[in-house]
This record gives C-alpha cells, sequence and structure tokens, in this order.
C-alpha cells in the first residue's frame, strides 16, 4: 500500500510517497479505501512535530491526516452489522495510532469512528465534515448559551467558523461573525447576522456592535488574548489551539479538542444528518492529487483558503 508519509519532521518538503504493508482491520475494525482526505491545519503541527511526543513510540514513516472519505473494503472480527463492505463512509481518525493517518490508499480504523457519508455528497465533499464540525458543535456545547443570545465566532469565514456559524442557527442563536469584507456574502449565506472587520482592536469591534461584549465568542482564528476584550463581564471564550489564559473580568475560558470524541458515533450520525438536511455546508476549496499532498500544506499555510484542500487517492500514486 502507498500512503504520504515523513521519516523526520520538518515543513512540506518532508511529505513524500511512502510503502507500506498492507494494514488488516482487527477485532471492532473497518478498513477504508479512502478516495479523499482533506488537509486540516492540525495535519501541518503532525507534520511540524507537534505531536511528536504522541509518536515516540511509533515506527516512521509517520502519515498524517484526521478526515477521510471512501468505501469499506474489509471487517474485523466482531463489528455490530451497522456498517458492510461497499458501503460509502466517513471517519475520524487519530494519526498517532497505531494505524497512522488518513494520507493513504487504506485506513484501519474503529468501527465507532465511522459513519456513513452524507446522501448526495461526493466523495471529497464528505471528506471536509467530521473534524471541524465535531469542533465546531464541541465549542457551541461549551459556552452553552440559550437560544436568543449572540455568540461572536472569529475567523468566521474558515472550515471551523463556518460550521460554528450554520449549528450556531440551527440552535436559534444570533451570530456576529469576525471576517474581512471581502467574506461577507460567503459569511452572510452561511447565516451570519452581523459582520465586524478583524484586526488588533477586534473587542472593539465586537463591542461596536455588542456594546455589553458576546457572551461567548469562538476563536477559531487562535488570536488568544486579543479576543478576551469582546467577551462580556462573565462570558466564554472558546479556544482550539490551547490557550488558556491568563482570563479577566470573570471570563471563562475553554480549550476545546475534538480528540477525546473520536468514537462518539452518535455525534458523527448527528452531524452527517444536518449535512444531508442541508444544515451544514460542505465546502471543497480545491481538489489535488495526493502526490501534491506537500504543495497542499504549501497553500493552506500561505492562508486565505476557503473551505478545505483536499486529497484525492482514487489514482495511483
Amino acid at each position: 500500500m502507498k500512503a504520504i508519509g515523513l521519516v523526520e519532521f520538518g515543513g512540506p518538503e518532508v511529505l513524500h510517497v511512502v510503502d507500506l504493508p498492507e494494514p488488516r482491520p482487527g477485532p471492532g475494525e473497518v478498513r477504508i479505501r479512502v478516495h479523499a482526505a482533506a488537509v486540516n491545519p492540525t495535519d501541518m503541527t503532525f507534520r511540524a512535530g507537534g505531536r511528536a511526543a504522541q509518536l515516540d513510540e511509533r515506527p516512521t514513516p509517520y502519515v498524517p491526516g484526521m478526515d477521510v472519505a471512501g468505501v469499506i473494503d474489509a471487517l474485523g472480527e466482531g463489528t455490530d452489522g451497522r456498517l458492510g463492505i461497499g458501503d460509502s463512509v466517513i471517519a475520524y481518525v487519530i494519526p498517532m495510532g497505531p494505524h497512522r493517518g488518513t494520507y493513504a490508499e487504506q485506513v484501519v480504523v474503529e468501527e465507532a469512528s465511522v459513519v456513513h457519508a452524507p446522501r448526495g455528497a461526493t466523495f471529497p465533499e464528505s471528506s471536509t465534515l467530521l473534524l471541524n464540525a465535531v469542533t465546531a458543535r464541541l465549542s457551541l456545547d461549551a459556552l452553552a448559551l440559550p437560544p436568543g443570545s449572540t455568540v461572536a465566532v472569529v475567523g468566521a469565514a474558515g472550515a471551523v467558523g463556518g460550521y460554528a456559524i450554520q449549528l450556531a442557527k440551527a440552535d436559534g442563536l444570533e451570530v456576529l461573525a469576525v471576517a474581512s469584507s471581502s467574506d461577507e456574502a460567503l459569511v452572510r449565506g452561511l447565516g451570519a447576522d452581523v459582520i465586524v472587520e478583524p484586526g488588533e482592536n477586534v473587542g472593539g469591534q465586537i463591542r461596536s456592535q455588542l456594546p455589553s461584549g458576546a457572551r461567548g465568542l469562538i476563536d477559531g482564528a487562535a488570536i488568544d488574548a486579543m479576543a478576551l476584550p469582546g467577551v462580556a463581564d462573565g462570558g466564554g471564550l472558546v479556544t482550539l489551539k490551547g490557550w488558556a489564559g491568563p482570563s479577566e473580568r470573570g471570563i471563562v475560558i475553554h480549550p476545546v479538542s475534538s480528540f477525546g470524541s473520536a468514537t462518539d458515533t452518535a455525534l458523527f450520525d448527528r452531524l452527517r444528518s444536518q449535512a444531508e438536511e442541508g444544515i451544514l455546508t460542505l465546502r471543497v476549496a480545491e481538489l489535488l492529487p495526493a502526490k501534491e499532498a506537500a504543495e497542499a500544506h504549501r497553500r493552506l499555510a500561505a492562508g486565505g483558503i476557503r473551505g478545505r484542500l483536499v486529497l484525492d487517492f482514487t489514482t495511483p500514486l
């Protein structure tokens, strides 16, 4: 089996085609013939060595990737019959695990981490759903705002931000989106009620519309402490890169990671249903051949991508 992997951490240039043994599913596992793998910022962190401690006892090559769409081609013993060979599926994959990540022709994953792909969606579209939508869902759950409240979303045009807008609207919330003027049509189309410009005075921009500040803010752009002035006294701030303060004015900081939800089948199915219903929009920025993974990482790092770059594994590497 061929995959895109690395033997040493570094820049995009460390990614190259590698040969690996064909993986076999064990008890309670399934094997997916990969059709598409989304490229996420966490993949760049992985490639650069941000997960080195968790990979310390794993053999090289390391294979990035957490989001995948494809077709089940093998079942391990003890699976419960929910999934079958030939099913089109999506999965949430932990690349530090024994079966590596999703940048591969085949990937083995726990059955609980796999659900059917959204009906009517292509494999590239389907591959963009789980990691980012789960993060957005967990962010809103951490804030626990009552219907009618306003949530502020920084980085609203990004993948997590876009899903956060749509899920917030489905929850009955109002959304203040922090996004550049060039993204106004995009975020309004996703459901944002009010849009303000980003920048060093983002707190002031938010308070120009919400004088007391937002009761809840999702920081999808990793601006960390710069987001605090936009949050109301005693409000909540969700951070996605591990930043935990210091805080001020009684603001509760909620560092959110989706890793703990990697086997939350019910959550995955709920998000799949919302994608089928049109509540969630699956956005593919561009589909690239898998062998161009390094270029995908360069382009993602350069910024300005709207939606997700996706790697195509349907042609031989």
